[in-house]
Formats: C-alpha cells, sequence, structure tokens
C-alpha cells in the first residue's frame, strides 16, 4: 500500500489526480493571463473559454440557462441526493420551473432545512423531504412504499445521490458501499418505482425520464469494468477505482434500462451524465486530494449552479424528447467509454444487481 491508502501496483491514484487536477490548473493558468476578474470570494469562478456545443450550451450554463423558458408545471420529480451540492440546486431550479420535487435525503433534519430554504425563495414551490438511505436496501424500499402510498405520479427520476473514494466498508447489506450506494440502491429504487413511472406515462401521455448522474470516472474503473467476483474484495480494493466501478454501473444501467423500456414500448427515456468537476463535499474522504480542491478549486471547478445544469437539462430539456441511452456532458450528448457501451457487460451487471437485491 501506499501512503495515499491506495495500491501502488494500480498507479491510479497518479492518473485520478491528472485527469482532476492537471486541467483546472491549465485553465488557472489562462485565467491569470486573461486577468479575469472574481465575482467575489465565496463564488465559485465560472469555467473560462467555454464553447457551445450542439444543444446551444457550455460547461460554463447553469441549471437557470437550460431551463430558461421551460414549464414543468404539473410534472412530479424524485431527486436522490437533495440535501446538498448539486441535488439540493437541482431540487430548486425544478421546484422553480414548476415541477413537484420529493427529495430524497439521509438527513431529514438537513432535508427539511433545504425544503424551507427552497420554500422560502419560491413561495409557490411545491417541494417535499422523505427519507432515503441508498446503502440500505430495506431504507430503499421504504422510501418507494411511503412515495407510491402518496398517490403522486412519477414523471422524473433523478439518481443523483452518491459518495466517492471512500475507505473500504460495507454497506447494511453486506455489499462494497461505492457499489452499494452509488448503483445497487439506485438500481432497486428505480425498479421499486417503474411501475408508477409506467402508469404515470400511459396516463398523462407524457414522457418520463430516469436520469442516472455518472461521472468522467467511470474511464478509471477496474480493467475489467465490473468486478462482479471481487465486489467484495477488501484485499484488492480500491478506493478511487471502486468509484469509477459504480460510476461506470450508472451508465450501464441506464443503456440496459433503455433496452427494457423498448422491449416493453413505454413513453419512458433513460439516459446517464456527468456533472462535471464540481467543488463540493464529495472529496471528503480523501485528504490529499480535498487540500489540493481547496486550494485551486475555487478558481477554476464548476459551482453547484453549473454542475446541475445537465442534471436538468436532461431531465427537462425539449431537447432531450425521445433520446434514450445516451451519456451526457456539459449539457450535451457526449462519448462515454468503451466499457459503458458493452451490451454484455450491461446485461451481466443488470443480471448480477437483480439477483443482490432478491
Amino acid at each position: 500500500m501506499s501512503t495515499w491508502g491506495v495500491r501502488e501496483d494500480s498507479a491510479h491514484s497518479f492518473i485520478q489526480i491528472y485527469d482532476s487536477f492537471i486541467h483546472w490548473y491549465w485553465y488557472w493558468l489562462l485565467v491569470r493571463r486573461r486577468r479575469r476578474k472574481r465575482k467575489s470570494n465565496s463564488e465559485v469562478m465560472m469555467w473560462p473559454f467555454s464553447r457551445k456545443g450542439a444543444s446551444g450550451f457550455s460547461s460554463s450554463s447553469t441549471a437557470l440557462d437550460v431551463t430558461h423558458g421551460i414549464d414543468a408545471t404539473g410534472l412530479t420529480a424524485i431527486v436522490t441526493g437533495a440535501s446538498s451540492g448539486i441535488g439540493t440546486e437541482t431540487t430548486r431550479v425544478l421546484a422553480l420551473r414548476g415541477a413537484h420535487v420529493v427529495m430524497g435525503v439521509r438527513n431529514m433534519t438537513v432535508g427539511k432545512e433545504v425544503k424551507e430554504a427552497i420554500i422560502k425563495e419560491i413561495p409557490s414551490a411545491k417541494v417535499e423531504a422523505i427519507e432515503l438511505d441508498l446503502s440500505s436496501t430495506d431504507s430503499v424500499k421504504k422510501f418507494a412504499s411511503e412515495f407510491n402510498a402518496t398517490g403522486l405520479p412519477l414523471n422524473i427520476l433523478i439518481n443523483n445521490a452518491g459518495i466517492m473514494a471512500c475507505p473500504f466498508s460495507l454497506s447494511k447489506d453486506n455489499t462494497e458501499l461505492q457499489f452499494a450506494t452509488n448503483h445497487i440502491g439506485h438500481f432497486l429504487l428505480t425498479n421499486l418505482l417503474l411501475d408508477n413511472m409506467k402508469k404515470t406515462a400511459r396516463e398523462s401521455k407524457k414522457e418520463g425520464r430516469i436520469v442516472n448522474v455518472s461521472s468522467e470516472a467511470h474511464r478509471f474503473a477496474y480493467p475489467e469494468g465490473i468486478r462482479f467476483d471481487k465486489i467484495n474484495d477488501q484485499s484488492s480494493y480500491n478506493n478511487w477505482r471502486a468509484y469509477g466501478q459504480s460510476k461506470l454501473a450508472n451508465i450501464l444501467h441506464a443503456n440496459e434500462l433503455t433496452r427494457h423500456l423498448k422491449e416493453d414500448g413505454v413513453d419512458i427515456t433513460a439516459n446517464s451524465l456527468h456533472p462535471g468537476a464540481i467543488f463540493t463535499n464529495l472529496f471528503r474522504y480523501n485528504a490529499a486530494v480535498n487540500g489540493i480542491v481547496n486550494v485551486f478549486g475555487r478558481l477554476v471547478l464548476k459551482n453547484v449552479q453549473q454542475g446541475a445544469a445537465t442534471t436538468c437539462y436532461v431531465a427537462l430539456h425539449p431537447q432531450v424528447k425521445g433520446i434514450s441511452g445516451k451519456y451526457f456532458s456539459d449539457s450535451n450528448e457526449a462519448k462515454a467509454a468503451p466499457l459503458a457501451s458493452d451490451p454484455d457487460l450491461a446485461k451481466r451487471l443488470w443480471d448480477f444487481s437483480t439477483n443482490l437485491i432478491k
């Protein structure tokens, strides 16, 4: 083991640092060259020199930008991990556009505070909070049961919650924690809410949308992609590759779900996305990375308003209508890693996940 708590033969810590910070430093140098002014010490600077993609949006676009003029009145959405970061901003913007949003939160005290803050800003907002711990299948089942008991329809499911690069541990159901929280919990939640979404799509004649928040870290999963036979193997555990594995699973899940939905002939899409490198508390499990983020992050990372943009774009924008099984970044379609497009791997993951939640 290295001093960073990562297996030295993987060299993954170096890969991750390169992927996550070298380009940030490069942007920082460009910012200095252009002598751009910071808005304030408390604000995160917008990414410079962003080029708009085919959608008309870029990495600098915010959630408000990509939903401008969109009326989500009459839609009901669930957002997991809604008590902080881009989950909170996603909830706020969807509510602002008229959607009824149900937040899935681990900490109900914080969840209620977020709800009250949103309603204070937007008096007309329809926001609810239900307890949800994605690392526990019992909690996921309880959440789904409570939501379905409300009688609310469900148009949009945003699988946003996640943990990143934490030390090895097992979930309450004895599954490696990152895989359990980031993938299995959302896989089960989606399955339990799918009948509601199908009914809603059929009765409302409005397209349902399932959005999996993944990450570019999916490119740095284990070489084989998903370690089906070593999910709980502590001796070969690498916190960053395990995170990449869980994010790869998010994309594969959306792709295989797309196949199932098309076979069922229902008007529901499933897509995945990379929100961008964002200044949030996701880095809390790695002191070295967190330190670099604190030094350089506020100069060049996306803020939460920009970080929530792609999620809101995929969830609401009419440009995404009818598109399913795709990967998005900076509010544009993007190309995922080859493993993420492997249909056999996606099917194997589906079957593996189904067995885990039985």
